[in-house]
């Protein structure tokens, strides 16, 4: 592995037995006070994912949905914590719209995350469920003082958040978003995570929790009730995977978009990256085209399970994704359609122990503070996932009551050899799936370290031809990109930009963690 950093950035890589990495450094050591009272990977990545929704909340809250990944020492599982639509919502509810709304309660589906943290401690936790609240808790009672890149989320949000639904009335003080540096505090998230801890979660679903959310939900014409939240439940699942280059890629399976990384790798094995420079426009070129080719796919097919029209394991056969990789031009870019396999906001973390076990976390409201919602007295801020589902007839992703939506949110893992090698996330939106192909083909490909993946320069995909290539990228490649035929857009975007990632790595010695610096961040060691 090459150890040099070739990009701008003010960080190193950390080495260390046991390691957590986010994108926010209090929610970073509230996970190595978990590893220094005894805990393990589990519990130092549920007190990070805790505390984040009170030092992040411009990312994820208590009403958030979550997905993970973990190699619990022996085998891989995942868990998908992400809610169901209410039993009430239906086509006809949204009709007349040209799309699902994208703030207040029409775009809150069960919040999931809370259900995740429970299923999570008690399979694998060793530390008492309340213990992993301590640090969320605190910060949000007695307040912290707010990270740069926080402050600035916070407030290019403002504008865009619904009126009385009990955002500003959460979120601001004297009527403005707080700035780098001042104290922020919630008394009513203190009470309600202290109400979570007590109750394992009961009180969030079954509860008074629940009816809070319900009430508020009525109040303002949704259709979120108590029966809605009593019905929810996380589900263990089987990651999806690749192999790449004598690594496999593991991922969550729909209705998670990790499946469409999936793809775009499996095409990828079809060129030798590794003969070509890392940031030159050939590479870069053919990882965009088979991006944009897994995108068609994904945005086609990927739903709700129980009502996709091609499993899985249909769109990450190699024969296809071998046929589909023959439709990219290594001399221009292409506007792609689907194929037709064969028949049959968001915070990311990881953390990894000295006893093997590894956790690859992703938590999010969606669009940066999600719905927009805050329910009265609780300082529960809720997900606005419902915008993931689609309105055309006939699509598996048509919105439907108990039904999941499209999600954006999506934990990475690889092994090598049936033995874990790392977790990754980059978090972000649709930035995720690039994100994690340029990451590991940095990686894999060209045999970079953590630290220097995430520095790198990234473009994202938009629509048809047109990309956003990141400002650190030479113009060198710019202009050549744009000789080969794509169109450079620069899409205003006030939260994801070009995602942030967490990556920790095992090593003969440990392990070594990186966190990516378009972020507050931190990796951390003990």
């Amino acid at each position: 592995m090459d150890w040099s950093l070739p990009y701008a950035s003010h960080r190193q890589p950390i080495f260390a037995p046991n390691a957590v990495a986010t994108s926010q450094p209090l929610a970073t050591q509230a996970g190595i006070a978990m590893l220094a009272r005894g805990g393990n990977a589990v519990d130092a990545a549920l007190a990070t994912a805790i505390a984040l929704t009170v030092v992040e909340p411009c990312s994820n809250g208590i009403g958030s949905d979550l997905f993970a990944i973990l190699w619990d020492g022996e085998r891989l599982v995942g868990i998908n914590a992400s809610g169901r639509a209410p039993a009430a919502w239906s086509p006809e509810r949204f009709a007349g719209g040209p799309a699902m709304p994208q703030r207040g309660w029409e775009t809150v589906t069960i919040p999931g995350a809370v259900s995740g943290w429970v299923a999570l401690s008690r399979r694998y936790g060793k530390l008492p469920f309340g213990d992993l609240f301590e640090p969320a808790i605190r910060y949000a009672r007695d307040g912290y003082a707010v990270s740069p890149v926080v402050a600035d989320k916070w407030q290019l949000a403002a504008p865009l958040m619904p009126q009385g639904l009990g955002w500003q009335e959460h979120f601001l003080i004297e009527g403005r978003p707080p700035r780098t540096g001042e104290r922020w505090a919630s008394p009513a998230m203190a009470r309600t995570l202290a109400s979570i801890a007590a109750t394992a979660g009961e009180a969030f679903y079954h509860g008074a929790l629940a009816d809070a959310m319900a009430a508020h939900s009525r109040a303002h014409g949704g259709a979120h009730t108590r029966a809605d939240f009593e019905a929810h439940a996380a589900d263990w699942v089987t990651p999806v995977s690749v192999d790449y280059r004598g690594t496999t890629i593991h991922e969550i399976p729909p209705n998670g978009q990790g499946i469409s990384a999936l793809m775009a790798l499996g095409m990828l094995e079809a060129f030798d990256l590794g003969s070509m420079p890392a940031d030159s426009i050939a590479s870069q070129h053919l990882q965009i085209e088979a991006m944009k080719l897994a995108f068609a796919d994904a945005y086609r097919y990927v739903a709700d399970p129980a009502a996709m029209t091609v499993t899985p394991a249909a769109m990450l056969d190699r024969g296809y994704l071998r046929e589909r990789s023959k439709l990219i031009d290594p001399k221009r870019a292409q506007t792609f359609g689907p194929g037709e396999p064969p028949k049959g906001g968001t915070v990311y973390l990881c953390a990894a122990d000295a006893g093997g076990m590894m956790v690859s976390l992703i938590q999010s409201n969606y669009m940066g503070f999600g719905s927009g919602v805050v329910v009265p007295g609780t300082g529960i801020s809720l997900q606005n996932r419902g915008a993931g589902f689609s309105l055309q007839p006939g699509h598996p992703n048509l919105v439907a009551g108990g039904k999941r939506p499209y999600h954006t949110i999506i934990p990475g893992f690889a092994t090598r050899d049936g033995k874990p090698l790392m977790a990754f996330g980059v978090m972000g939106g649709p930035i995720q799936p690039p994100g994690h192909v340029q990451t590991l083909v940095r990686m894999i490909d060209y045999g970079m370290n953590p630290q220097a993946a995430l520095d790198a320069p990234r473009w994202k995909v938009n629509a048809g031809r047109s990309i956003d290539l990141e400002g650190a990228a030479s113009a060198e490649l710019r202009q050549g990109l744009i000789a080969l035929g794509h169109e450079m857009e620069s899409i205003p975007d006030s939260y994801m930009d070009f995602g942030a990632g967490q990556v920790i790595m095992k090593t003969d010695v440990g392990h070594v963690a990186a966190s990516d610096p378009r972020r507050d961040g931190q990796a951390a060691g003990y």
